[in-house]
């Protein structure tokens, strides 16, 4: 009876170990269908026009502020330099 039990149990362990990884592969699709359903209206987004202009504004806003940012610490060097 112990072989016998023991491949019961090694059997009903498969089974659960089973259930479980099919529980975890529904779950880890369910993400994959989400992220791309979310890239594909993004990019639909990034077809209009509109969406088009208003990143390029943010892209141009984030560059004035670094520039800015550049010309700001290179002012404070040239102030530091003067007082040497």
């Amino acid at each position: 009876m112990g072989i016998k039990n023991f491949f019961r149990n090694a059997f009903s362990d498969m089974k659960q170990s089973a259930k479980e990884q099919h529980m975890v592969d529904k779950a880890n699709f369910a993400a994959a269908k989400a992220e791309a359903g979310a890239q594909f209206e993004e990019a639909k987004a990034i077809g209009r026009p509109e969406t088009m202009k208003k990143i390029r504004k943010e892209q141009r806003d984030a560059q004035i502020r670094e520039a800015n940012e550049r010309i700001a610490a290179a002012q404070k060097r040239r102030d530091d330099a003067k007082q040497k």
